[in-house]
């Protein structure tokens, strides 16, 4: 016989893994975030990159603390894995901004390209039985597009060794998530 689930956890035990990678995710996306910008923060001549990752950690940060809410709300547990995310995201940002603005976008480009295809796979997965929920992550990949569009537009695409970067960035993200998942 199954036990009782607590008052406001999900039947689906997916929802949980769901909360759990994305609140993980948001809460990489602000530690690289603030890695790039503790680089460029210190040169006046690249003042306007930081004023735009400011603009794009501040909407990450809004992300998680709906997920933060959302964690208590539904009673699930976040990741054991985030002291390491936290470290790997503004590690990933420190480097990213050494190598230069094209390759700060470049980290962007990557990271959010894996981030809204994995929203867009959650939003078809519980539409139907949890469409307040699929609504949040819908938004929340319309902004995420929006990092990446942005990124782009920067000219990520001409970053030192754009492919290799690229490549192994979206590999860590993805990784990443199916670590999260269960851990």
């Amino acid at each position: 016989m199954p036990k009782p689930r607590p008052a406001g956890h999900s039947k689906n035990p997916r929802i949980a893994e769901m909360l759990r990678v994305d609140h993980a995710g948001e809460y990489a996306a602000v530690a690289i975030y603030r890695g790039q910008q503790a680089v460029f923060g210190r040169n006046a001549k690249t003042q306007a990159i930081t004023a735009q990752l400011s603009e794009m950690e501040a909407e990450e940060q809004k992300h998680l603390d709906a997920f933060d809410k959302l964690l208590v709300e539904r009673k699930v547990r976040p990741t054991a894995m985030a002291p390491i995310w936290n470290a790997a995201g503004y590690g990933l940002g420190v480097v990213t901004a050494l190598m230069g603005e094209k390759a700060a976008h470049a980290c962007t480009e990557a990271v959010e390209n894996v981030i809204e295809q994995h929203y867009g796979e959650q939003v078809t997965e519980i539409k139907n039985e949890e469409p307040e929920l699929a609504a949040t992550f819908a938004q929340f990949r319309e902004d995420e597009l929006h990092h990446r569009d942005t990124a782009v537009d920067s000219g990520a695409h001409e970053a030192p060794a754009y492919g290799l970067l690229s490549r192994v960035i979206t590999a860590g993200c993805k990784a990443a998530i199916k670590i999260t998942e269960k851990i």
